[in-house]
């Protein structure tokens, strides 16, 4: 272990791993997991309470789906700007709500 190196390779999305990556890939995941004091082994319990955490922080994040009606032309402007134009709107309409300029225009 002590004559390994750490290398890290970044994969943008869209990009495929390289065979000799595809192959590391598959030598990691049939080594054994070892713990030690840094990363002990979880108990039952342990691993409950953090199901249970993360089951509560994601329904604590979680957006209501809404239906909106908006014109076709601004849906056409925001499905310009591309991939991911539904988060864009979403924070588009958090940022104009918290102006209280932009609010008391738009009423």
């Amino acid at each position: 272990m002590q004559d390994e190196k750490i290398v890290r390779v970044v994969i943008r999305p869209g990009q495929q791993p390289t065979e000799e990556q595809i192959r590391e890939l598959e030598e990691a995941a049939r080594r054994p997991i070892v713990f030690d004091e840094d990363c002990p082994e979880l108990t039952e319990e342990q691993l409950s309470e953090m199901a249970a955490l993360a089951r509560k922080q994601r329904a604590a994040r979680a957006k209501p789906v809404i239906a909106l009606r908006i014109s076709p032309s601004t849906l056409a402007k925001a499905k310009a700007t591309g991939k991911g134009y539904t988060g864009f709107l979403s924070r588009l309409l958090d940022n104009a709500i918290n102006d209280p300029e932009l609010v008391r225009k738009s009423l």
